[in-house]
């Protein structure tokens, strides 16, 4: 298949849904997906063509310096997720419903749905989870918003794994991933994102189910891919996983950057006279 036939879906599309997405996994075209979480970065990179831009609660870290992704809330998800909305005309936009808001109780994940999409005008919510959360996939699907799921390493579980390694190395829990895919698939997930599982794994799940796969650190034999904004472009410098391929070192081009304002406005250089009234 080639490039420019590989192209067709989404540049056609005037904008990204849950429909097309599902077109391009029909049609073999690979899905690019990245994370945002303000106006100004939302607007640039759905200006360069990005697919899908996710409001995660990656936020807690690289926005607010948490150090997991517990602490950050409903209302900060909210807020930023509309901020992120006001800056694109294309990208579909699905936003993380963090910890707390949804787990154990399907009453109360409909209502944290119905929050961002009222509140925010975000166009999905993402999950995290598999069997233990059907009850709620089913309830916020019956109420027409579109979930996406999570399988593989969960971040807001991080306490109970103790540690941030591959998931699923051993049969037992990779048939479990298994079994939760097509149950999230069933229960109407129309994507699911695979965290940092092996490859082969990962490419087994993509050809199981019919909906899109999205992978970060899950090989490149699913439907498509994610990466948090900050780490590819080299503005947060700390997180140096196996799967993350710097686009860019913008940490040290904004440090170069102020280094030079600094020095121009202690030596009288800035502002000259064209750049006064």
């Amino acid at each position: 298949m080639s490039t420019q036939t590989n192209k067709t879906v989404s540049s056609k599309a005037k904008k990204v849904t849950t429909h097309v997405l599902l077109e391009m996994k029909e049609k073999g075209e690979k899905i690019a997906m990245l994370t945002a979480y303000d106006f100004s970065m939302a607007r640039l990179i759905d200006q360069a063509g990005i697919d899908v831009i996710l409001v995660g609660d990656s936020a807690s870290n690289v926005m607010a310096g948490h150090e997991t992704t517990l602490p950050i809330t409903l209302d900060q998800m909210i807020y930023h997720a509309a901020s992120v909305i006001r800056g694109i005309q294309s990208s579909l936009v699905v936003v993380d419903l963090p910890f707390g808001t949804y787990q154990g109780n399907s009453k109360e994940a409909l209502n944290s749905s119905i929050r961002i999409m009222k509140e925010s005008g975000a166009h999905a919510v993402k999950m995290e989870g598999g069997s233990e959360i059907i009850e709620s996939v089913l309830r916020i699907v019956s109420a027409g918003i579109p979930v996406m799921g999570h399988l593989g390493l969960m971040p807001q579980s991080i306490y109970k794994y103790g540690t941030y390694v591959v998931r699923a190395k051993e049969s037992e829990e990779a048939d479990k991933l298994i079994s939760d895919a097509i149950k999230l698939e069933e229960a109407g997930c129309f994507a699911i994102v695979l965290e940092k599982i092996p490859a082969t794994l990962a490419e087994k799940v993509a050809k199981t189910v019919r909906i899109p796969v999205i992978g970060i650190g899950a090989g490149g034999d699913v439907d498509g891919q994610v990466l948090v904004l900050h780490d590819m472009l080299g503005i947060t410098q700390e997180f140096s996983p196996r799967f993350l391929r710097r686009y860019g070192n913008l940490a040290d081009q904004i440090k170069s950057g102020v280094s030079a304002y600094i020095e121009d406005v202690k030596s009288l250089d800035f502002p000259n006279k064209n750049e006064q009234y």
